[in-house]
């Protein structure tokens, strides 16, 4: 990864002594945003909508974890008019790139808009979690960062984007209201995940009681048979009727759980990114999560 990032910075190094304009936007009139992965695309989509471009890099059906940038993808940060990414671990090529440029663009990290957490709660010395999105109370404050970026890079139509925030926040707060209303339940409070647990923010916000293979961005596909054998246990005490898996996932592990303890297995979406199929349907970081609500629901 490190020498790929080297020579796709080499390789952009070369293109800038070319001294060619910077190509935004401004052509159309809008403002240009870049998106790493599909929260901060759909967000940054509800705040601009007719006034700004908004443009993803992580592919369609692609996993973040695997995702390398290409040389078109450091030209596009570089010609934007606002970089979103989610900061962390997973991101610490962006540092790498923005650092390399002589004028960067405005940029934001999710993760400077909310208190952050750990990936496990089991201990100080984990990774942060890097899903700050998933708490809906998360995602109105990641919205009016994002907002507050946009007011300042095209001042004249800010009202518009205030406008555009406002509603889309209310939308955000009555999606917040009923997974609440669903929580207030104490049975209802215990999630079982046969894989990784990108949801620590989720589950802080609602009180939530999980258990899962692996935490949110672990390498491992597989669970032992030590870990499966405590799944099973936890979710025959707790009359578990579901066993959860995420997007992207094989669900063995949740189906060997599931098949054990005779619960079904459900996919509960992280919004992490979509699929193509997702994508080109037009799905959204509301839609999908009104869909995880009435799977708990169903």
């Amino acid at each position: 990864m490190k020498r790929i990032i080297s020579t796709i910075i080499i390789f952009f190094t070369i293109l800038t002594l070319c001294a060619c304009e910077k190509q935004t936007s401004e052509i159309e009139g809008k403002v240009n945003i870049v998106a790493v992965n599909f929260p901060a695309y759909d967000f940054a989509r509800q705040v601009g909508g007719a006034f700004a471009n908004v443009s993803m890099l992580l592919p369609a059906g692609s996993e973040n974890h695997s995702y390398e940038p290409t040389a078109a993808d450091i030209i596009k940060i570089q010609e934007c008019d606002l970089f979103i990414y989610t900061g962390g671990e997973s991101d610490a090529w962006v540092e790498k790139i923005l650092e390399s440029f002589e004028n960067k663009p405005e940029n934001m990290r999710m993760i400077d808009t909310v208190p952050v957490l750990k990936e496990d709660d089991t201990g100080n010395d984990g990774e942060i979690d890097e899903h700050v999105w998933t708490s809906p109370a998360n995602a109105i404050k990641i919205v009016q960062g994002i907002c507050a970026m946009i007011c300042v890079i095209d001042q004249k139509n800010s009202d518009v984007y205030e406008e555009n925030a406002l509603e889309y926040i209310e939308k955000l707060r009555e999606l917040d209201r009923a997974f609440d209303t669903y929580f207030l339940k104490d049975e209802n409070r215990i999630m079982i995940f046969g894989d990784r647990f990108p949801f620590r923010y989720f589950a802080e916000e609602y009180d939530i009681t999980y258990y899962s293979a692996f935490p949110g961005c672990a390498a491992e596909t597989e669970a032992s048979v030590k870990t499966v054998a405590e799944l099973i246990d936890k979710a025959k005490e707790t009359g578990a009727k579901k066993i959860f898996y995420i997007e992207f996932s094989n669900h063995m592990t949740a189906d060997t759980i599931a098949s054990a303890v005779g619960a079904e297995t459900v996919l509960f979406h992280s919004c992490h990114n979509v699929t193509k199929e997702e994508f080109d349907r037009g799905e959204t970081y509301l839609s999908i999560m009104t869909e995880n609500l009435e799977r708990l629901r169903g």
